[in-house]
């Protein structure tokens, strides 16, 4: 018995030579794809790597937008500082976590509103009906457009004196008076998540539908010979089956939202209620003509959108069971 177990262990059970085998490929598909992404890790490691760590360095020096060459070494200064007993810097700005507050609720309510509405425009477009290839192609359109074009015409639509929102409302007698959507501070935050929710749904809606087309019939007839409710169904069968390419559109709609400028910006300006990070760090670069100061807060918008990222991956893979 005893040579018989050490012959097996010198040349090797089936079982061994296979999980041997395997290993080999893996190291071999591992090695393949590292190879093929290498190019692209140096191009992003000079396009995007070098501008990160030098607007990280700037964050710890004085400079100007007028003199970034001959700026001081200052450490942490820009970022908390305390002098005579006052905190200064941007973790003590309120403006700064006006800002973030401003971010995270634009985030949280306007990708809410997408997945939901995404979901919805999806199942419909899923259904069979006449004209069905005409409708997805004009549900494409608010994603088509550019944000710039798209932010500046519901500029127009949504002023004050003549845009054609306040016209709408008044003939149907739910105003009485035209509203300041972008100018009003109780009405700007949800005039800028309309025009997002608007433009981004077909994006959700799209890679949602692409989910559905996916789903196995026979779950559905067995649903159906059975007499279940088509809400249960949704809930029980649709939506964990779609549930990985839901999480794809949200991580991609969040980081958008986290670092959102243009729609804001064309629309409220750097109004106090609907400025976000990237405006503030805008602000204070241009504007202010701080560089360091601006850094830093460029810096620290890095920082918390690779921190929501980081959080939301681990959340998504436990949710789906995946394992390290």
């Amino acid at each position: 018995m005893r040579t018989t177990l050490n012959e097996s262990v010198s040349t090797g059970s089936p079982s061994a030579r296979t999980r041997k085998r395997g290993t080999k490929v893996r190291r071999q598909r591992v090695r393949a794809a590292w190879t093929y992404l290498a190019p692209m890790l140096v191009a992003l490691a000079l396009v995007a790597g070098w501008p990160l760590l030098r607007t990280f360095y700037l964050s710890l020096t004085d400079a100007s937008l007028s003199d970034t060459t001959g700026a001081a070494f200052i450490g942490f200064e820009n970022y908390l500082v305390k002098d005579d007993g006052v905190w200064y810097g941007l973790l003590a700005d309120p403006v700064w976590w006006n800002s973030v507050w401003n971010t995270v609720y634009f985030s949280v309510i306007s990708v809410s509103l997408e997945v939901v509405f995404g979901i919805i425009v999806a199942l419909l477009l899923n259904a069979e009906f006449k004209g069905r290839m005409l409708v997805r192609a004009a549900v494409l359109i608010p994603w088509a457009i550019p944000t710039i074009v798209s932010a500046k015409m519901w500029a127009w639509m949504l002023n004050d004196q003549f845009g054609i929102i306040n016209h709408l409302l008044m003939g149907l007698g739910l105003i009485d008076a035209p509203l300041a959507w972008t100018a009003d501070a109780d009405l700007s935050m949800w005039a800028v998540i309309m025009v997002d929710v608007w433009k981004t749904i077909p994006f959700v809606a799209l890679l949602v539908l692409a989910a559905l087309q996916m789903l196995p019939k026979d779950c559905y007839e067995a649903a159906e010979v059975d007499g279940i409710h088509p809400v249960k169904v949704f809930f029980r069968v649709t939506l964990p089956l779609i549930t990985p390419a839901l999480l794809v559109a949200v991580i991609f709609r969040l980081l958008d939202a986290l670092r959102v400028f243009d729609v804001i910006y064309v629309l409220t300006s750097n109004s106090s209620s609907t400025m976000t990070m990237s405006i503030y760090a805008r602000q204070q670069l241009v504007e202010f003509q701080d560089v360091g100061y601006g850094s830093a807060a460029s810096t620290m918008l890095f920082l918390i959108i690779a921190l929501a990222v980081v959080v939301y991956l681990y959340l998504g893979r436990r949710q789906l069971g995946v394992e390290k």
